[in-house]
């Protein structure tokens, strides 16, 4: 993986997922159709047969059960607004489970899965042309990457993925709405698609290839008792390095997308709306290079080599007491 976007990069991370997840579904002797397997509903179905596969071979019920829900899973769309799901609703309660808690005078924690609107369509629809005319690289990757776009509703999660239902990106309606500042809702749907496309794309190259050395194999690694956390630009509560990690390629992104939106002619606000989240991400991306440069001995080549390309886009060095080698990512330029 890149900094910058690769579709065949992102298919490459797609057929390897869909090589295992093959292989946990012929041990249980269970089929799903190729055009469904990367659904995230399939993805969700294949983790539960992994799990179940620990305790020794399905029964006869339990495999009958999966089978079911299986022959259930659609062909999967591409990047597609989906509506209210099982799965997905599953989802954003875990989600949930892991927001920090708040004070007893906080407003109440909520989430959960809602109808797109047909305005709220058409602005997933304008943003994606706008991708596809100022950076249609991107939009290229997202294509290959997301399957399923989720609103959200509610106040508690502005959006996120999960690799329990890999290829949904669950985004709150709110992020499609015109900011305070002037920033057209368009944009920053844009920007939301792009960030939770970012972390998608993440989480299947790292399967293929890890970012991060396994934890205690570096200084910044676990071998005082539990795996480091750390200060982060775009979470309030500390986060492990894996986190660290996929803010700084989303927020190298970003920066890339906003540098491709400079002189799109939007209406008043809009231009100058667009400069100033550009340079609020740009700071942002330079702070998760600089954290991330002090762990360079917790990262394997690859994402040595990721973190010195999110230096570039940033113009901060990527060191911490000396250079990041430049040993390429194997592979080549996906």
């Amino acid at each position: 993986m890149r900094v910058e976007p690769s579709a065949r990069g992102a298919v490459e991370d797609r057929t390897l997922l869909r090589e295992r997840m093959r292989t946990v579904l012929d041990r249980a002797d269970l089929r799903v159709p190729q055009e469904s397997l990367h659904h995230p509903a399939a993805v969700e179905i294949v983790h539960l047969v992994q799990r179940a596969l620990r305790s020794g071979p399905l029964g006869p019920d339990r495999l009958r059960a999966f089978s079911e829900r299986l022959d259930r899973v659609p062909p999967a769309p591409v990047c597609g607004a989906a509506a209210p799901q099982g799965h997905l609703s599953r989802s954003v309660g875990r989600a949930l489970r892991s927001v920090p808690a708040r004070g007893a005078d906080a407003p109440a924690v909520t989430a959960d899965v809602v109808e797109w609107e047909a305005a709220e369509r058409d602005v997933l629809e304008a943003a994606s042309g706008l991708l596809e005319r100022v950076w249609p690289q991107g939009a290229a990757e997202l294509r290959e990457t997301v399957v399923e776009v989720v609103l959200l509703g509610g106040a508690a999660i502005d959006g996120f993925t999960d690799f329990a239902v890999h290829g949904a990106v669950l985004v709150n309606r709110n992020r499609l709405r015109d900011g305070s500042g002037g920033l057209p809702g368009v944009v920053r749907c844009a920007e939301a698609l792009v960030h939770e496309g970012t972390h998608t794309r993440c989480n299947a190259a790292a399967v293929a290839e890890p970012f991060l050395l396994p934890d205690g194999a570096g200084r910044g690694g676990a071998d005082q008792g539990g795996p480091v956390l750390v200060a982060t630009p775009l979470r309030a509560d500390p986060r492990p390095l894996t986190g660290l990690f996929q803010q700084t390629v989303v927020l190298a992104r970003s920066v890339l997308l906003y540098r491709a939106l400079a002189g799109e002619p939007f209406p008043d606000p809009g231009p100058a709306a667009v400069g100033a989240r550009h340079a609020k991400l740009l700071d942002g991306a330079r702070q998760a290079v600089r954290t991330l440069a002090a762990h360079t001995d917790s990262l394997t080549p690859h994402g040595r080599a990721v973190l010195a390309e999110c230096a570039a886009v940033t113009g901060e060095p990527a060191r911490h007491g000396g250079r990041i080698p430049e040993d390429p990512a194997p592979g080549g330029p996906a």
